[in-house]
């Protein structure tokens, strides 16, 4: 009697195995970073607006949770792009950006003085948000596709010329916050790339000379450039006790609710500049001040920690990078990331001016959660094709 073996698929061994090299080449230790900022994030998102809408006390838990939900989706779609593919459509998306930008002008509404956002049903989309991820992709493959001018001032020009037309129509929105995102991404990937330190010096010095004349030698010509509540924006942390603007006051509030958390914090419920809304924007550009607050100093060097972790993968990731392309990418992410935890952090307790620029994978939002996620994709998907170099 012959015994028949079950047949074999074919090809379903090798499928199996590069299921389990692709699971072996995640950066898991990033994976796990963000996972538990973005949990965190939903966790005072819930606790901190249960309160905001009568007969609703999960309305902005719900939309963080479909918000991560279709980020988490695009996160693994953007893991396994081909970023050499993308590069070749880079002017189509850097049209694509404009083109969505422009759009806001004509269908956006306007939303405390900033026409940024085009309605969709019961959700508002922010093409600029998404323009961070776009700005970073196609001056990446600008910058490769040039890569024999590098050093050169005509290279530096020609980057800083392409990112500078979405940074002047985002900034004309007025969104101050978002179009600073940008130069930093453009300093990045300058830097990476082999730009000289001349030009950043150049860079610095135009920029310095700049501010002066938008801050103080315009207004005082009667010819201001700002909105009378960007201004205050960025005068208020120079003096917020002192400061009787909105911005003053929100500064102030936040330094308080960092303060009274003191080491272990009050918890959700002791939350009273949170549960009370003197706190503006709680849930969006000041959320580190209500974990300040819960949790006090032990919850908010934690998320600081995870921070940490989430930049210190991604410098990595950017140093072991396996093409040209994929640095650049992964930095671009890096300085994305790392500039928006800066000056957010550093706005709510009163070093940095306050720009609006929300605190990635915490503050609530669509637009911004979605966008981050998908960075986090570009970057996991540079840390899997990385060099095989061990360090």
């Amino acid at each position: 009697m012959t015994t028949l073996a079950p047949s074999r698929v074919p090809g379903r061994s090798g499928l199996a195995e590069r299921a389990r090299g692709g699971l072996a080449r995640m950066d898991w230790i990033l994976v796990a970073a963000c996972a538990a900022i973005t949990t965190f994030s939903v966790f005072v998102i819930g606790q901190a607006t249960e309160r905001d809408i009568s007969g609703e006390p999960r309305y902005y838990l719900d939309r963080q949770l479909l918000f991560v939900g279709v980020g988490v989706i695009a996160l693994l779609v953007a893991m396994r792009v081909d970023l050499e593919r993308v590069a070749r459509w880079a002017w189509a998306i850097l049209g694509g950006l404009l083109g969505a930008l422009a759009v806001v002008y004509v269908l956006g509404t306007a939303v405390r003085g900033s026409n940024r956002w085009i309605d969709i049903g019961p959700f508002s989309l922010q093409p600029s948000e998404f323009g961070k991820a776009a700005i970073i992709l196609v001056l990446a493959a600008l910058a490769v596709d040039r890569a024999g001018d590098v050093g050169t001032a005509r290279f530096t020009l020609f980057l800083t010329g392409v990112a500078a037309v979405p940074m002047v129509v985002v900034f004309l929105q007025p969104d101050l916050g978002t179009s600073l995102v940008y130069a930093a991404i453009l300093a990045a990937i300058l830097f990476l790339a082999g730009a000289p330190w001349t030009h950043f010096a150049v860079f610095g010095t135009v920029l310095a000379a700049l501010v002066i004349a938008v801050l103080w030698i315009l207004p005082s010509m009667g010819l201001p450039i700002l909105q009378p509540y960007q201004m205050e924006r960025l005068t208020a942390f120079a003096g917020a006790e002192r400061d009787t603007s909105d911005a003053g006051y929100q500064l102030d509030q936040s330094k308080t609710a960092i303060g009274s958390g003191g080491t272990l914090g009050k918890g959700p419920d002791g939350a009273t500049q949170a549960n009370n809304d003197f706190l503006p924007e709680y849930h969006t550009d000041f959320i580190f001040a209500v974990t300040g607050e819960m949790f006090g100093f032990l919850g908010a060097g934690l998320l600081l920690l995870l921070y940490g972790l989430v930049l210190w993968r991604g410098l990595r990731t950017t140093a072991r990078a396996s093409t040209h392309m994929d640095m650049l990418v992964a930095g671009g992410v890096v300085a994305m990331i790392g500039f928006q935890v800066f000056v957010n952090i550093g706005m709510t307790v009163g070093i940095m001016p306050i720009t609006g620029i929300p605190l990635p994978m915490m503050s609530y939002g669509g637009s911004h959660t979605i966008t981050t996620l998908i960075a986090i994709g570009l970057l996991l998907g540079v840390h899997r094709r990385r060099s095989p170099i061990p360090g």
